[in-house]
């Protein structure tokens, strides 16, 4: 194996800009600001969510990213900064790396929903479908 997932995530947090749970209120009331829960939906129904957060799925980020993709999502195409968790933090680093690539201004939840929720942050319940 040329590169192992501990390579990858250290290639990426060396790339990538990433905040601390403790900077999540501030980001929630930023309007530059997109927080992406890229979380299955199953986590999500089991344990809330981010307030105000988009909910993207990390198997389909490339496609909502890519205007040309038909699974497009307009809100990708907002000049805003996309920062991504996810519940520990690793799966929304290797995001957030490819969002930029792919040009966004992006960044990543150090800790993710786990430590948000940890920290005593307010979590909003997501509808079961």
């Amino acid at each position: 194996m040329a590169l192992g997932y501990k390579d990858l995530l250290a290639n990426a947090d060396a790339e990538v800009k990433s905040y601390e749970t403790a900077d999540a209120p501030a980001l929630q009331d930023n309007p530059n600001v997109v927080l992406v829960d890229i979380r299955d939906p199953r986590e999500l129904e089991r344990d809330g969510m981010i307030p105000g957060a988009r909910h993207a799925p990390r198997g389909m980020l490339e496609f909502w990213i890519d205007p040309d993709s038909p699974y497009h999502k307009p809100y990708f195409a907002e000049d805003k900064e996309f920062v991504f968790y996810c519940a520990s933090g690793w799966r929304s680093l290797l995001a957030a790396q490819v969002a930029q690539v792919m040009g966004l201004r992006s960044a990543s939840l150090r800790g993710g929903f786990g430590d948000y929720r940890r920290a005593g942050h307010p979590v909003m319940q997501r509808e079961q479908k």
